[in-house]
């Protein structure tokens, strides 16, 4: 490993996610590799909340690569709907289903609910498992407040983005520039929290790896 960098696997195969993650991470001394590259599959999600699907997702990617892993779990919780589609937000409309199919789903489970009411915000949980058994991983939560559109807006982003209205910016979040969004996403947050964490874990993961 190059003494100026951690290698580190990203536990996910979404493109939009790894995207994402490679933005977020391009100014922390972080070599990523999605869990593709090492043929990893994904884990299966079993827990009942984002932190455990998200430690879940993050152990598994560390024991199969022996390499230190980070994973999020996230998700678009609306109040109206009783916290859903909350964990399974990717899989909404089914186990197969596309974004599109989750979007008109959630669009027909909340016709009733009046504008003003959808209040709604979408969840980032980070994990960060230095090695297989670690028992004290990082863990960092961060959300982004806003409302649920009557229609999708936006070509930009992906999942439930053009449906997700930004107060702060009068738009959806498909509507919102890749920079931007990246200033102001769940995932933008919890990546806050990640890097103001991330120097004391880096430096013993290398005191570790260079062992």
């Amino acid at each position: 490993m190059s003494s100026q960098f951690l290698e580190m696997v990203l536990a996910t195969s979404n493109k939009g996610k790894l995207k994402e993650f490679n933005d977020l991470m391009s100014a922390l001394p972080v070599k990523i590799f999605p869990q593709s590259e090492f043929n990893v599959d994904d884990a299966e999600e079993i827990g009942l909340t984002f932190v455990e699907n998200a430690i879940i997702k993050a152990r598994h990617a560390a024991k199969e690569t022996q390499m230190p892993a980070l994973a999020d779990d996230s998700g678009l919780v609306v109040d109206a709907l009783a916290g859903k589609p909350g964990i399974y937000s990717a899989r909404y409309a089914g186990e197969n289903a596309t974004a599109t199919d989750n979007i008109k789903k959630l669009l027909t489970d909340i016709a009733h609910v009046p504008a003003g009411e959808r209040t709604a915000r979408f969840i980032c949980i980070l994990v960060l498992f230095r090695y297989p058994q670690d028992p004290t991983p990082l863990i960092c939560e961060a959300s982004w407040e806003g409302e649920i559109l009557l229609s999708p807006q936006g070509q930009n982003g992906f999942g439930y983005d053009p449906l997700f209205w930004v107060p702060t910016h009068q738009c959806s979040a498909a509507e919102l520039d890749s920079v931007t969004k990246n200033k102001l996403s769940h995932r933008a947050n919890a990546f806050k929290l990640f890097r103001e964490r991330f120097s004391e874990q880096f430096s013993e993961v290398k005191t570790e790896q260079s062992l």
